[in-house]
C-alpha cells in the first residue's frame, strides 16, 4: 500500500483496508428502507439499507455492500458513518462533494466513485418514505432523466460539466450515465455540449 501515498490519503486507505458498516446477510437485516443503484454486469453496484427511529425521523443503522473500486468502498464507508445518527432530511441531501472532502480528497480520476454511494442511500430512503406513505418527501426532479438505467438527470450532467467535465467519458465517470446500456449516449453528448457553450 505503500505505492498509493501519494495518491490517496490515509482516511481513504483506512476506509478501504477497515470499511465500516458492510453488510453481511441482507436476509437477516431488517431494514426499514432499501436502495441499490448500478449494474454489476458493468461492474459497479451499490446497496444501501437502513434502519430508522420512525418517531424521530434518524437513520439510526445502515448497512451496504458493493461490487466496486477501493474508492467506491472508502466513499461509502465514509457515507455510512455520516448517515448513521442524521435525519433522514439532511441524510437525503449529503452530496459526493462533502464525503469526498470527509475523506481529505479523491484522485480527480476517481471523484465520480462517490457517486454510488450517495445514490443508493437516496434510494433507501425513498423507499423509506414510500413504505410509510410519505412519497410528498421525495424530491421531483426538475429536469428530465437522460440515462434511464442510471437514472441520471439534465441537471447532474450539467454538474458534471462545472465541476471539469469536458468530454462523454468524463461525464461518464462523474455521473455512470450511459454505463448500462449505453442507448443514451447521443442525449447526453448533446447535454453536455449544451452547457458547454453555456457556461464556457
Amino acid at each position: 500500500m505503500e505505492d498509493l501515498n501519494w495518491i490517496y490519503t490515509e482516511n481513504v486507505k483506512d476506509h478501504f483496508i477497515n470499511p465500516r458498516n458492510v453488510l453481511d446477510d441482507l436476509d437477516s437485516y431488517d431494514h426499514d428502507g432499501y436502495g441499490k443503484t448500478g449494474n454489476v454486469k458493468c461492474g459497479d453496484e451499490m446497496l444501501f439499507v437502513i434502519k430508522v427511529d420512525s418517531e424521530k425521523q434518524i437513520i439510526t443503522d445502515c448497512k451496504w455492500k458493493t461490487y466496486g473500486c477501493a474508492s467506491a468502498i472508502a466513499t461509502t464507508s465514509k457515507l455510512s458513518e455520516l448517515a448513521i445518527g442524521m435525519s433522514l432530511e439532511k441524510a437525503y441531501k449529503i452530496s459526493p462533494k462533502e464525503i469526498v472532502k470527509e475523506l481529505g480528497g479523491l484522485p480527480e480520476n476517481k471523484i465520480h466513485c462517490s457517486v454510488m454511494g450517495d445514490k443508493a442511500l437516496k434510494a433507501a430512503i425513498e423507499d423509506y418514505y414510500r413504505r410509510n406513505k410519505m412519497e410528498d418527501k421525495i424530491k421531483k426532479e426538475e429536469t428530465r432523466i437522460i440515462c434511464e438505467c442510471m437514472n441520471v438527470s439534465e441537471h447532474e450532467i450539467e454538474d458534471a460539466v462545472l465541476e471539469g467535465a469536458r468530454n462523454y467519458i468524463r461525464v461518464q465517470e462523474m455521473t455512470k450515465a450511459g454505463t448500462v446500456c449505453g442507448e443514451c449516449k447521443d442525449e447526453v453528448i448533446k447535454v453536455m455540449n449544451k452547457y458547454l457553450r453555456l457556461h464556457f
